[in-house]
C-alpha cells in the first residue's frame, strides 16, 4: 500500500497541547458515535411515525439484543486501537503494521463464530427478553435480519479501530456519514413508505453497514497507512493476540455482560407492560445520545494515553485523563439540568403516545443523573485499558452492575407504582459504586506497574 501522507514523527497526541489535541481527537469521535446512535433513534423515529407502539417495543428490544454483540466487537476492537496506538507511540512502524494485521485476523474469526449463534439463537434472545405478546414476531424479524448483518458490523468496527489507533479519528467519520445517509433513506423507504415496519429498519440498518464497510475498505486499499504494510503482514501473530486479548477480552466480556443486565433490566420492566417497555426503550435511545460526548472523550483518552505511554510519557497520559474527565463532566451536568426542567421534551421526538412520553420523562429525570457520574467511570476505565489494566474495569462494572443496578432496579419494579422514576435511580447508584473503586485503583502504585 502507498504511505499516507502524514508519518509516524508527526503526532500532535504525542507533542501538542494536550487540552487541544484531546479535543481536537474526540471531537470526530463525537460525530462518529453521534452518527452511529443515529441509526437506532432514526429507526425507533420512524417506526414510531408509521406503526404502533408493538413495533417500536420492537425496535427497541431488538437494538438492545444488538448492542450486546456490538459491546463484544468494540472490547477487542479497543484491543487492538491500544496495540497499535502503543506501537505508534513507540515510533515502531513493523511492530504497528504486525498489530493492524493480528486484529484483522482475529476479526475475521470473531465473524465466523458470532454470525451463526446470533442467528440460530434469535428466538431465544426474543424470549429470554420477556418481550410483550404483541411485539414478538417484529422483535424476531429484526433480530433475525440485524443478525445476517454481522459481519459487517464487525468489518467496520476492525477498520475504524486501526484508524483510531495511528491517531486519526477523522477518516471514520466519513463513512459513518455515508452508512448514516443510506439509513435514514432505507428507514423511510422501507419502514415508512413500504409500511415494512421494524423488519423496514432492520434491512435498512444492515445495507448501511454494509456500503461503509465496503467503502472504508476501498478507502485503505488506496490511501494505505502511515507505515509499510502488506500482505505479510496478515497474519496472527501470538505476542499481537495476547497483548489485544488483554485488553479487549475484559472489555468484551465487561461490555457483553453489562448490556446482558440492560436485557435483564428491560425483561424487569416488560413485565410491568407496553407502556413501560416502550417508554425504557425510548429513554435508552435518548441516553445513548446523552452520553456520547463522554464515550467520545473516554476513546480518545484511551488512545492519547496509550501513544504517550508507548513514548514513556506517563505524566502527559494521566493529564489526559483529568482533561477527557473535565471535558465530559461540563456535558454532563448540562444534560442532566435540562431533563430536570424539561423531562418530557425529548421523548416526544420518539413517541406520539401520551402515556409513553409520561412514563419516559420520570425516567428520565433520575437516569440523566448518570451522565454526571459517568463522566469519570468512562475516562477513568479507557486510562486503565491504555495501561492493559482492563480487568479492574471489569471487575467494577460486575460488582456495580449486578450487585447493584439489576437488584435495585427489580426491587423498585416491585414496590412502586405509578412511576418510573425510582427505577431510573438505579443506573447513577451503580456508578457511584464504580467511582469508589476506580479511585482506590487510581491512587494504587499497581495501576502504574504498566506492562
Amino acid at each position: 500500500m502507498d504511505k499516507r501522507k502524514h508519518s509516524l514523527s508527526e503526532n500532535e497526541l504525542l507533542d501538542g497541547k494536550i487540552s487541544t489535541a484531546l479535543l481536537k481527537f474526540a471531537a470526530p469521535f463525537m460525530i462518529s458515535s453521534f452518527l452511529q446512535a443515529l441509526y437506532g433513534a432514526v429507526d425507533l423515529f420512524v417506526v414510531g411515525q408509521y406503526a404502533g407502539s408493538a413495533a417500536v417495543s420492537a425496535v427497541a428490544v431488538g437494538s438492545q439484543v444488538m448492542q450486546t454483540v456490538t459491546g463484544i466487537i468494540l472490547g477487542i476492537s479497543t484491543g487492538g486501537t491500544v496495540l497499535i496506538a502503543r506501537r505508534i507511540g513507540e515510533r515502531n512502524p513493523r511492530r504497528a503494521a504486525s498489530a493492524v494485521g493480528s486484529l484483522g485476523v482475529l476479526f475475521i474469526i470473531l465473524a465466523a463464530l458470532l454470525t451463526p449463534v446470533m442467528i440460530l439463537f434469535t428466538n431465544q434472545a426474543v424470549a429470554l427478553m420477556e418481550t410483550p405478546a404483541e411485539a414478538v414476531a417484529y422483535a424476531r424479524q429484526y433480530i433475525f435480519i440485524c443478525s445476517c448483518g454481522v459481519p459487517f458490523i464487525i468489518g467496520y468496527n476492525a477498520v475504524s479501530g486501526i484508524f483510531r489507533g495511528i491517531g486519526d479519528s477523522k477518516t471514520p467519520v466519513y463513512f459513518i456519514a455515508i452508512a448514516c445517509a443510506v439509513n435514514v433513506a432505507g428507514d423511510f423507504l422501507l419502514a415508512g413508505v413500504l409500511n415494512m415496519g421494524a423488519a423496514g429498519a432492520a434491512l435498512a440498518t444492515i445495507s448501511a453497514q454494509t456500503v461503509s464497510f465496503l467503502a472504508f475498505l476501498v478507502y485503505m486499499k488506496i490511501k494505505g497507512l502511515p507505515f509499510e504494510f502488506g500482505r505479510k503482514d496478515i497474519r496472527l501473530r501470538k505476542e499481537d493476540a495476547n497483548a489485544i486479548l488483554k485488553v479487549g477480552l475484559p472489555l468484551a466480556l465487561q461490555d457483553a455482560l453489562v448490556n446482558v443486565s440492560f436485557l435483564v433490566i428491560t425483561a424487569i420492566v416488560n413485565t410491568l407492560g407496553l407502556v413501560a417497555s416502550a417508554a425504557i426503550g425510548v429513554v435508552e435511545k435518548i441516553i445513548v445520545f446523552a452520553m456520547l460526548p463522554t464515550s467520545a472523550f473516554a476513546s480518545a483518552v484511551a488512545t492519547m494515553s496509550a501513544q504517550n505511554l508507548g513514548a514513556n510519557q506517563p505524566k502527559r497520559a494521566l493529564r489526559s485523563l483529568q482533561y477527557g474527565i473535565a471535558y465530559s463532566l461540563v456535558i454532563g451536568v448540562v444534560v442532566c439540568v435540562f431533563t430536570q426542567f424539561f423531562p418530557e421534551t425529548l421523548p416526544e421526538i420518539f413517541s406520539r403516545d401520551g402515556a409513553v412520553i409520561a412514563a419516559a420523562g420520570q425516567y428520565l429525570r433520575s437516569y440523566t443523573i448518570d451522565c454526571i457520574l459517568v463522566s469519570f467511570v468512562f475516562c477513568i476505565n479507557s486510562y486503565f485499558s491504555s495501561y492493559g489494566k482492563s480487568m479492574i474495569s471489569f471487575g467494577h462494572s460486575m460488582i456495580a452492575t449486578f450487585g447493584v443496578r439489576i437488584p435495585m432496579t427489580y426491587v423498585m419494579s416491585r414496590y412502586t407504582t405509578g412511576s418510573l422514576y425510582a427505577m431510573g435511580l438505579a443506573a447513577p447508584a451503580a456508578s457511584l459504586v464504580s467511582i469508589v473503586i476506580c479511585a482506590f485503583f487510581l491512587h494504587s502504585d499497581s495501576i502504574k506497574k504498566s506492562p
